[in-house]
């Protein structure tokens, strides 16, 4: 009874991580959050758990040999298939959620650590997650860029001059610039823009927006 009183320790404390960098994540909209954190922490730490003592009875048997820590293996392979679902590749230049597909893999050690009753080393790790992720990106904030993407259309081309002076001016940089011409409905010339804008803060979306608005000739069509 004392046996599965620690396991089930050990697969609350995993899980009670996983809430808390699911928070962080959640806290800064991304694509997993608690939830999924909370799965994975406990899903790893159960699995710990079943390759540690899972077979106890199967390796008293004479001449059986079996290795306690390959159903464990299995896990990061398993946790790898999910964070590459989390990453996207939105144009050559702008990759997604990379940051959220390493907190999922460290998130799966964790999990793995408590479920062998490696509390302290589980604890420490998820501490230093949120320093990592937290206090490194408040103290560096300034000098990481993020970037978005900016599609609008325009009849008129003296107003793309504009726009590049204006973003200028409020300190975004457009790293790539692709211009396509196409017609509308009434067979109008019309100029396709995609930018690859990048931004020191985050959330800026809404800034472009703004700045958008102040041209009434142009019609916006996404920022991502």
């Amino acid at each position: 009874m004392e046996m599965y009183t620690e396991f089930i320790i050990r697969l609350v404390v995993a899980s009670l991580m996983g809430v808390i960098i699911g928070l962080e994540r959640e806290y800064r909209s991304k694509e997993a959050g608690y939830r999924t954190h909370f799965l994975v922490a406990l899903g790893s730490a159960l699995l710990m758990i079943v390759s540690q003592y899972g077979f106890s009875d199967v390796l008293e048997a004479d001449l059986v040999r079996l290795d306690p820590s390959r159903l464990a293996a299995q896990v990061v392979s398993g946790i790898g298939f999910i964070g590459a679902g989390t990453i996207i590749l939105l144009q050559k230049q702008i990759v997604r959620g990379l940051t959220t597909a390493a907190g999922i893999w460290a998130t799966s050690g964790i999990g793995l650590a408590i479920g062998a009753g490696m509390y302290t080393i589980g604890i420490t790790a998820t501490v230093l997650f949120l320093i990592g992720v937290e206090v490194l990106n408040y103290f560096f904030k300034g000098i990481s860029l993020r970037s978005m993407i900016v599609e609008f259309s325009t009849h008129d081309q003296d107003s793309l001059k504009k726009i590049s002076a204006l973003f200028s001016s409020r300190n975004f940089i457009i790293s790539s610039y692709e211009m396509e011409d196409r017609t509308d409905g009434s067979g109008n010339p019309i100029h396709y823009v995609t930018m690859v804008v990048k931004a020191k803060n985050m959330n800026e979306e809404g800034v472009l927006l703004m700045l958008l608005h102040d041209f009434p000739e142009i019609t916006v069509h996404r920022i991502i």
